[in-house]
Parts: structure tokens; sequence; C-alpha cells
């Protein structure tokens, strides 16, 4: 694909809509979607890279209840031609058709590679990647089961859906600390995929997001990871431009906290 003359790519992830309280929540999503807004008519596509919700799960006649805003601007977008891609996240891997049927959004499950304007980029949410991690790596087999998707389904989805928040605010309680902080380049496992990958495959650019830290890491030999951020602190976001991409805070709120490298 190449970008028509005066569009641009946009990348972004991490929203967590839905935490830590409805109040908190649908600020942010007021700002996300006044953000869509501004980028719509420049927008040749756009990529959500994972972990739009902080929870979601589709039952066999009901989704979770909100996201009145956010769900109406991305039909709003590709029912005006632009196209969206999405990448489930840790909190919000079990899609199973409702953003493909009502939204006409494809959705994707593990990396995957693009071309754009010559350049060839790798796109996921990252969680799973890279080494070590080993008990999430196993609960992740567990949570992509499908019996146990199915098992978690029997449930009443206001039990489900009570138990995936309480188990989600522990997650969080227990990895924030540490997505403050860059590890350095021999102990960022997204990096040492990165590597790994380059040995095998070239890419201009790995795009990932889970960290939720806004990295922008010169892999060396024409190659960079960007790490998305989120907007939960950063309100970050990448842009292609058809030349560069280059990685942006939304209304300069983070343009200091970017990690540049």
């Amino acid at each position: 694909m190449h970008i028509p003359p005066g569009k641009k790519i946009f990348f972004l992830s991490d929203f967590h809509l839905g935490a830590p309280t409805r109040e908190a929540s649908l600020k942010r999503e007021k700002k996300i979607v006044q953000f869509l807004d501004e980028i719509k008519s420049e927008a040749a596509e756009i990529f959500v890279v994972g972990d739009l919700f902080d929870f979601w799960y589709e039952y066999r006649t009901v989704v979770p209840k909100g996201y009145t805003r956010i769900l109406g601007k991305l039909a709003e977008l590709t029912d005006e031609g632009i196209p969206i891609h999405f990448f489930v996240g840790n909190h919000d891997m079990w899609m199973k058709g409702y953003f493909e049927e009502e939204l006409n959004i494809p959705v994707y499950h593990e990396p995957h590679s693009f071309e754009r304007n010559g350049k060839k980029i790798l796109v996921g949410h990252g969680d799973g990647l890279g080494p070590g991690d080993h008990g999430y790596k196993f609960i992740k087999k567990i949570f992509r089961n499908k019996l146990c998707q199915w098992l978690f389904g029997v449930l009443p989805p206001a039990v489900g859906v009570g138990l995936a928040n309480y188990l989600s605010r522990r997650s969080r309680a227990v990895t924030g600390a540490s997505e403050e902080h860059f590890l350095g380049e021999e102990n960022e496992w997204l990096i040492i995929y990165c590597k790994e990958v380059l040995q095998k495959e070239f890419f201009n650019y790995f795009i990932f997001g889970h960290r939720h830290l806004p990295i922008d890491f010169n892999l060396g030999k024409g190659s960079r990871y960007i790490n998305l951020g989120d907007w939960i602190r950063y309100d970050t976001y990448a842009v292609l431009n058809g030349e560069d991409l280059v990685l942006n805070s939304y209304l300069n709120n983070a343009e200091s906290k970017i990690i540049r490298k």
C-alpha cells in the first residue's frame, strides 16, 4: 500500500477503558474520541494495538455495557472508508466477531507484518513475546484455550465480568511500578525479541503496546522499536507520514517523558 499524499497512518494502544473507575474511564474515552475526530481528515489508516478495554468478553448474545462513544466513533470512521486494524491485548483477547461484524474492523490475535511506502512494519500488542515471563505465558495459553473460554462463558455475565475486573485490578497493582522505568537495552524483553526477529527478517519498524512506556529505540541498520505507551498517563501515539515514523504525545502531555535512544 502507498500512503496517499497528505495522508498519514496512526498507531495507538492501551486505553484500558473501564478502569479504574467509570468516571476516569469516561473522561479518557472522551479524550480519545476527540483525538480520533481530529485526525480523521488526514488518516489513511488507524491501528489500535491492543488493550482498548480493560476487560472484554463477548457472550453469545451479550457484550460489555458501555463504551458507546468509542465504538460509535470507530464505526463512523470505517463507514467513511478509513481502514482500522485492531490487535487484541492481554485485557481484551476474547474477541469473537463483534468488531468484524458490527464495525468492519479486522482483528489480529498475533503480530502481523505490513508494508507501507516500502517500509516493512511488524505490529503486535507485545504480551508474551521475548524471553522470560513464563508464568504469564502459561496463563495466556489457558486464556486462549477454547474450552476455558467456553467455561468462562457459562458463568452469568455479572459474575464473569466482576471476577475479570477484580483480577485486572490486581494485575495492574503488581506490574504498575515496573512500567514506569526503562530497564535498559539488555533487559527490555521486547527489544530482545526485535533483535531475535532481525536475525531472520528485516523490518524498518517494530510497533508494540503493552509496555505502557513510550519508547523510540534505534535497533541499528535502519530498524527501530516503537512502544506506543498508553492513554492513561502519556496519551502517546505514533504517526507514519510516508517517509518517517514519529512517536508523539497528544497535546504535548508527555513529550519530555518519551524515551528516545
